[in-house]
């Protein structure tokens, strides 16, 4: 039987699995093993395309429900922070 995980430990490996995702489908080689230690501007050495960035969002927002129960547009937002936050520059913006 798996262990129950706090919330603490929900939000630090939601992290992970929303970043490892975003460069999934941005189609890069990256984890977040790969960055988690770096201080820098990470998120700057790639890019998404706009089309990507709202599939991950969708992706995201659906993580999000089902995991932290949070209704449609309290995930959303969620999701909208978290790109603010972390999300990969687009190269298809003009």
């Amino acid at each position: 039987m798996k262990k129950r995980l706090s919330r603490d430990e929900k939000l630090k490996q939601a992290t992970v699995d929303i970043i490892n995702k975003m460069f999934e489908i941005a189609g890069h080689s990256v984890t977040y093993e790969d960055i988690k230690d770096r201080e820098d501007a990470w998120y700057q050495e790639w890019t998404m395309t706009t089309e990507q960035n709202q599939e991950w969002q969708k992706w995201g927002k659906q993580y999000m429900m089902k995991n932290f129960r949070l209704p449609a547009r309290m995930a959303e937002r969620e999701m909208q922070w978290t790109a603010l936050q972390w999300g990969l520059k687009f190269s298809d913006w003009t």
